[in-house]
Order: C-alpha cells, then sequence, then structure tokens
C-alpha cells in the first residue's frame, strides 16, 4: 500500500496572498484540518491550519469588536503566518514510511509532492484507517493474539493448521515481542470453531496471548 493510495488528491489549497479570515472559513466549513498554500504554478510554499490562524489572529484582543477583528483577518495574508518548512512525501512512498515521518516529526499530515508539484495530502486519520482495516476493525469475526518464535517456518505452522482446520484469515498483523526472539501475531479468522482453534493451536505449543470475538464482554486466553 503507498501514499497515493490513501492520500486525498487535489487537495482544497490557497494562495500566499488568502486572507486569514477566507482561510479560516475554508478550515470551518470543510471536514479537513489542514490547508496547503501553493503558488501561481502549483509548487507548495506553506501550509496551515485552523489552529495556527487563530493563534496568529487578533481575535483574543478583547478591546477589539467582532467588526474590528473580521477587518484585520481580511487585511493579513495568510503567508504572514503559514509555516514555510514542510515536510513532504512522494506519492510511491509506503504508508508505513509515510507514518513513520509523522512520528519522526510529531505531524498529523504530510503534503504529497511529485515532480515539485503538490498532488495530494494525507493525514494521520488516512493511517488510522489502513491500520483499522488492516488488522480487520469491525469485521465480525475471531481475532486471536498468538506469541511465536522469530524463526524461519514459525508463522507458516499457524497458517498451515488454521487452513487444515477449514478457517480462514481475512487479516494478519505482526509485531516486536517483548523479547527479540519473540514476534507477536494478531489475525482474525472465521469459518473455524473457538475451542477447535484454541485447542489445535496449544498443541502446536503456541502461547496464546488473547483471544476477542464481537459479541465478548471480557477476553482472555
Amino acid at each position: 500500500m503507498l501514499v497515493r493510495d490513501r492520500m486525498t488528491s487535489n487537495p482544497v489549497t490557497v494562495t500566499p496572498d488568502t486572507s486569514v479570515k477566507e482561510a479560516l472559513e475554508l478550515l470551518r466549513n470543510n471536514p479537513f484540518r489542514h490547508l496547503p498554500i501553493v503558488d501561481e504554478e502549483g509548487k507548495l510554499v506553506g501550509i496551515t491550519t485552523e489552529k495556527s490562524l487563530v493563534y496568529a489572529s487578533p481575535a483574543s484582543d478583547v478591546s477589539l469588536s467582532i467588526f474590528e477583528v473580521n477587518y484585520l483577518l481580511s487585511r493579513m495574508r495568510v503567508e504572514q503566518v503559514m509555516a514555510k518548512e514542510v515536510v513532504t512525501v512522494p506519492p510511491d512512498l509506503p504508508l508505513e514510511e509515510a507514518a513513520r515521518v509523522m512520528i519522526d516529526h510529531q505531524i498529523g499530515c504530510l503534503p504529497v509532492v511529485e515532480e515539485g508539484r503538490l498532488v495530494g495530502i494525507i493525514s494521520d486519520t488516512d493511517i488510522f484507517r489502513v491500520f483499522v482495516e488492516g488488522l480487520g476493525g469491525g469485521y465480525p469475526s475471531l481475532r486471536v493474539t498468538v506469541v511465536i518464535p522469530e524463526q524461519v517456518g514459525s508463522l507458516a505452522r499457524v497458517v498451515d493448521r488454521i487452513a487444515e482446520l477449514g478457517g480462514n484469515i481475512h487479516s494478519l498483523g505482526t509485531f516486536w515481542g517483548e523479547r527479540p526472539e519473540d514476534r507477536i501475531i494478531a489475525f482474525r479468522v472465521e469459518r473455524v470453531d473457538r475451542e477447535t482453534l484454541l485447542q489445535a493451536l496449544k498443541e502446536l505449543g503456541i502461547q496464546i496471548r488473547h483471544v476477542w470475538e464481537p459479541e465478548d464482554t471480557t477476553a482472555s486466553p
């Protein structure tokens, strides 16, 4: 899965000479939280958010009337308050690497740039959606978390046994264990009885960490 697969293409943008008032109205009247700023050639020159615009506005001055505030906002330009150092990614970057960039820079979105032009934007919400989809969130199925040794063929043994039972794994995620020699596997499976599956895993010597179904009020191994 690449950034281009989940980014918002051709996002709403403004130019540097757009008024802060107009930019605020765009952000408040639409579901997006970040507003890229581009020049006349479509080149990204900055980015801003509602919070940044409000923080830079004179609205906090209690001596000003609402009419005065609106007038000042209409006179202020986005280029005066936008962030000019913008972290960007290319459209063919793997999604997990885009997520890593967000974490490293502690930011909530990444403009997507190709050949010097803004072609999209991807946010932490887009990443969360992929995470939920990848782990089968919301899908009515049995979710099992196991710990397997970090060895060649360990995962194959689990997958093969589930197939032998007639089960179908429709989502699977792997994570580092608490110890370097362990790997945590979380998978969602259907078409196999819960107790039958758990017994089969125990016979393989697999450590079962957690079991959950949508109707469960509690979860246990």
